[in-house]
């Protein structure tokens, strides 16, 4: 579109107050902004603002904005403007509210913002929608269980067609196992029908649910709105289109033979939790042994859960599972139950479950760490404890010993398969045979022809549970378009996993929304544009499609990368990777990025340093320090980006090139407890960073003038600290001596 842009200053919230808004107004004429489409206005938010600004859309054909005024993480929907390119200058949090008052290196600082801006707005396009032709709105959810047939019933109820595929005769899952379980709401009575065969009839008579039993995945190709699923059962393989997939495939027992110092697979008397569920469903609680009536059971908690050797995790139900069974013991009113835990986890309304089992005399709660299960004899059992309540070592006997083994979610076993893999094939063909043979393959749940691997991967530490990689987004995967519910995502009992089910449902009948619209899924909800790559200037070295997060890349016969967009997720971390410079989005490019830096004005006498930021973590953090009025050094300009995975090491260049005498990048945390809205940015960022050593030792630059912080959404009070002292540095360096040229 032709451009005609406007500049709008606000003087509110203390901005006329830091600079001077006449002077400003005056240096911010330029080719992009002509001088009769500047304007200042005392609250630009103001209905009369905002009047007045769309009074010169409609009136003077104004399309291209400049706001300078709040930061853009505020007033979004005041400053909203279908159909014209809008830039955001944060005037208040940057300039107002972290530097000192009416001098001229804060009136630079503000001219620099505006030029910045200008600069932007006349390289950017509009950006317009990638619409999908002939794209599904159709649902598949994987798992016929509580989770599985849960979500299909909410997304059916809200018009949705979907297809519900479940690999066992039945629908049920593990509900179809248990006796009884715990009310939703209130305890009386204590425990009630699980009433499973009620949701399956709902299931399988809905005029909007098509049910697959005795199926599977085989294939998984497209991309949300045009994924091509193939269904493999008894009567053959059946293709369909499908615009967005749940994963609901639930969870499996811990293995009890690797916990054989309780015993398991040596005394016919000790069962596991969901083993138990089978014997009091058959009737009165009775021995596998003999058949004797159980009278005194032991129930042994975290059984090979929260221990590095076995599960490290807590799996949530297994105390108020083991309370609910206690329940089942006391039903005959002469058997005793004794519960032995590390701790009693019962959050929320289970609580009171806790405290009811407490009032019962019949129930014996003690925390202790068992030790071990040995022979009593007669097929009774002795447990073994120490650091009980008694303070001292302890041995109790029991005529049945029930395990809480945990929950691994079905997940976990295609993962770990699938990075032995990698790692046998690191040592060559003979290793990788050797461990195909010795190492069953698991069952792959989606069978995705994805460049990066048939599922979906697992973050370190996540123990193959379908992790979303931050916890705003509690459904998606990595995987756009595929969300997880129930215990495949996390530990849980059925009533949870049920209000999970629910919000997978609603997440997908959201994808599909916005993939309709052609705007990003997550969590740029809002973003239109997608990248763009000028295919004809690439070298096919695989970079974008390596580093590529979410899969969104593969590659033709000849090694071209071309892009399924809706499974893109903007974070231009393929731009950053790219050496050849040639992805770019409407409104974000090395190009763009670019020609920013180089609108700063870097006077001989002055500091100048350049700070790109996350827009994630680092941006929030700043405008939350900017709130608390934290004073930084007006030589820093700020730049967001969209993940720091899109830092190009070009800019480096430029800048020292242009005399700018110092570079600080600040992302989020990596490592451990690693939160990135896209994954691995920040790391990636970081492997790159490694090499901006080489690109100052060509332009004979000292290392320091550049480093890379990491800081966290909530570690704004830390920032100021950080940020000032590596400002010191550079100004204990001096000048960039490109200065002089």
């Amino acid at each position: 579109m032709e451009k005609k842009c406007g500049l709008y200053i606000c003087k509110g919230c203390g901005i006329a107050d830091c600079v001077d808004i006449e002077k400003l107004a005056k240096n911010s004429k330029s080719g992009t902004v002509k001088e009769e489409n500047i304007k200042v206005h005392d609250i630009l938010c103001s209905p009369e603002g905002l009047q007045s600004i769309k009074s010169d859309i409609k009136k003077d054909g104004i399309n291209t904005l400049i706001i300078a005024a709040c930061s853009p993480r505020v007033k979004f929907e005041e400053f909203d403007f279908p159909g014209c390119l809008v830039e955001r200058v944060n005037m208040r949090e940057f300039v107002a509210w972290t530097h000192e008052p009416n001098n001229d290196e804060t009136q630079a600082l503000a001219d620099d913002y505006i030029a910045m801006a200008a600069v932007k707005v006349s390289k950017a396009d509009l950006p317009t929608p990638a619409v999908l032709e002939d794209m599904s709105k159709d649902i598949l959810v994987i798992g016929g269980g509580i989770s599985g047939m849960t979500a299909a019933l909410d997304a059916a109820e809200a018009g949705y067609k979907v297809f519900l595929v479940e690999k066992e005769p039945q629908l049920g899952g593990f509900a179809n196992k248990l006796y009884k379980k715990i009310p939703a709401r209130t305890y009386n009575p204590i425990i009630v029908d699980t009433e499973i065969e009620k949701v399956i009839q709902q299931v399988e008579s809905h005029p909007n649910i098509k049910v697959y039993k005795s199926s599977k995945v085989e294939k998984t190709e497209g991309q949300p709105g045009l994924y091509d699923v193939t269904i493999a059962g008894a009567s053959g393989s059946e293709t369909f289109k499908i615009g967005a997939i749940i994963m609901a495939t639930g969870w499996i027992p811990y293995d009890a033979n690797k916990l054989d110092y309780l015993g398991y697979g040596k005394y016919k008397n000790v069962v596991t939790n969901v083993e138990f569920e089978q014997i009091a469903k058959k009737g009165p609680i009775a021995r596998p042994s003999d058949g004797k009536d159980a009278e005194k059971v032991a129930f042994i908690q975290c059984a090979g859960q929260r221990d590095p050797n076995h599960l490290p995790y807590c799996s949530s139900m297994c105390c108020a599972t083991s309370l609910k069974q206690a329940r089942y013991v006391r039903q005959n009113d002469n058997a005793m139950a004794m519960v032995f835990y590390k701790d009693i986890r019962t959050p929320g309304r289970l609580e009171s479950f806790y405290k009811e089992a407490q009032n019962d005399p019949g129930i014996m709660l003690t925390k202790a760490d068992v030790k071990g299960v040995s022979d009593a004899g007669n097929g009774n059992l002795f447990v073994e404890m120490e650091n009980t309540l008694l303070g001292e070592k302890v041995k109790v006997e029991a005529d049945l010993v029930v395990l809480a083994t945990g929950m691994v979610p079905t997940t976990r076993a295609p993962q770990e398969y699938l990075d032995g893999l990698t790692q046998a094939a690191a040592k060559g063909d003979d290793a990788k045979n050797a461990y195909l043979e010795s190492t069953p393959k698991p069952e792959f749940i989606l069978n995705l022809t994805y460049r990066q691997g048939p599922e979906i991967p697992s973050l370190e530490g996540a123990c193959g549970f379908a992790d979303s990689n931050f916890i705003c987004f509690q459904y998606e995967t990595r995987r756009t378009g595929v969300y997880a519910a129930g215990a495949v995502k996390q530990p849980m009992n059925m009533t949870d996993a049920q209000e999970d089910a629910a919000g997978a449902a609603f997440k997908a009948i959201q994808c599909l929304d916005h993939v309709a619209k052609g705007v990003a899924v997550h969590p740029r909800a809002w973003d239109l544009t997608f990248p763009d790559p000028q295919l004809i200037r690439c070298t096919a070295c695989k970079r974008c499609t390596e580093e590529c997060p979410f899969g969104a890349i593969d590659e033709d016969e000849k090694g071209i990368p071309f892009y399924k967009v809706n499974r893109c997720r903007r974070c231009g971390t393929c731009m950053g990777a790219c050496p050849e410079r040639i992805v770019s989005f409407k409104d974000y490019s090395i190009d763009i990025m670019g020609s920013m830096i180089k609108a700063i004005d870097v006077p001989e006498e002055e500091f100048r340093i350049i700070c790109l930021v996350c827009e994630n973590d680092a941006y929030p953090a700043l405008d939350t320090m900017a709130m608390h009025r934290k004073i930084l050094d007006p030589s820093l300009r700020f730049l967001p980006l969209r993940c720091l995975g899109g830092m190009h090491l070009v800019w480096i260049a430029d800048a020292f090139s242009k005399g700018i005498d110092g570079f600080l990048l600040i992302g989020c945390k990596f490592g451990e407890n690693y939160q990135c809205h896209f994954v691995k940015g920040s790391e990636l960022a970081s492997v790159r960073f490694e090499k901006v050593g080489e690109t100052l030792n060509k332009l004979k630059l000292e290392a320091d003038r550049v480093k890379m912080l990491q800081v966290a959404i909530d570690e704004y009070h830390k920032l100021p600290d950080m940020i000032n002292e590596f400002v010191e540095r550079v100004k204990e360096i001096g000048h960039n001596p490109f200065k002089e040229f």
